[in-house]
């Protein structure tokens, strides 16, 4: 098999190329691709139609406006595909709000010339569709072996916390938020990674997509602890958003407040992308839960806490004996 030509329009199938030692196949990328770095000297083959710039409820309101109007949220740049000439394009049927979706590369495939590169789709909503996805990628890319053993490498981590995180004492219980205006509680492998981290899952079923929540529901809930994860956020623009949550009624009296157990995540590099890096996502989300077990090694890179609020008491609650 000669040496592929990948355009990948996915961030997390880019990053499973370069993991799986193929980075020099690389020939295009989307817009959001920006890892590892020098992929950001591709041809970048996408444009998004969302100011990202806006504040969470803006970014809510120009999607649901666009999907009101029948609109795709992204656009291929169809020509400047054609010109990388590609023996492969790799996508995604998970989510039409995350990347470039299926039907918008075969529009783009429309009167192709020549040789029709091959489409590869990704729909990991689970740990395991992880694994199965980058088994789907290495197949189709000709290095079946890398796949199996970059699968094995990623499940041997995940263990590894879940094996650690089983000796804790106390098991936080955790709600995961995907979104902050408004709220939406984490879904697909999220709740997985709480549970493999040592915390009770509250909200959002495990390879299901991220519900709405509502705030009275979440203040019944109490958590132990608050992780903060908006999709494409990194910690820098996560900690100017936090006042959509910090400023709703009651947030004070939250246990997680006021043992400061509120944990900023770098959503938009690790969290949200189902490929490689949850492995050092999940050891990140350990790490918050368990300090005790696991350090705090990766604080500051791919989490960081939000200082308790001045002023709160220490009230008697659950997440008294935890650190």
């Amino acid at each position: 098999m000669k040496r592929p030509r990948v355009v990948s329009l996915l961030p997390s199938a880019t990053e499973m190329v370069a993991a799986l030692g193929a980075i020099d196949a690389l020939v295009g990328r989307s817009h959001e691709c920006d890892f590892p770095p020098e992929v950001e000297a591709l041809p970048v083959c996408t444009r998004s139609g969302i100011d990202a710039s806006a504040h969470s409820a803006g970014i809510q309101e120009q999607m649901e406006k666009l999907f009101e109007r029948g609109s795709s949220l992204y656009s291929i740049e169809a020509e400047l595909v054609k010109e990388v000439a590609p023996t492969h394009i790799v996508t995604q049927v998970q989510c039409e709000v995350c990347a470039v979706s299926l039907a918008d590369v075969e529009a783009a495939l429309v009167g192709w010339a020549g040789p029709r590169p091959q489409v590869v789709t990704l729909g990991a909503v689970t740990l395991q569709g992880v694994v199965e996805d980058i088994g789907r990628l290495s197949e189709a890319l000709g290095l079946p072996g890398e796949g199996r053993r970059l699968a094995a490498d990623l499940s041997r981590r995940w263990s590894g916390v879940a094996e650690r995180a089983s000796r804790a004492a106390v098991r936080p219980r955790v709600a995961a938020i995907e979104w902050l205006a408004p709220l939406m509680a984490a879904g697909n492998w999220m709740p997985e990674m709480v549970e493999l981290a040592g915390g009770q899952n509250l909200f959002g079923q495990p390879g299901r997509h991220s519900p709405a929540l509502s705030w009275d529901d979440l203040r019944r809930a109490d958590p132990d602890a608050l992780v903060l994860l908006p999709c494409g956020f990194s910690l820098e623009r996560l900690e100017k958003e936090t006042g959509a949550l910090t400023g709703l009624p009651g947030w004070n009296d939250l246990s997680a407040v006021a043992h400061g157990r509120i944990y900023l995540t770098e959503g938009n590099q690790l969290f949200n992308r189902p490929g490689p890096r949850l492995a050092e996502s999940l050891e990140a989300l350990a790490q918050m839960l368990h300090p005790e077990l696991f350090g705090r090694g990766l604080e500051g890179t791919a989490w960081r806490r939000l200082p308790a609020s001045p002023g709160t008491s220490r009230p008697p609650s659950r997440a008294r004996n935890l650190a």
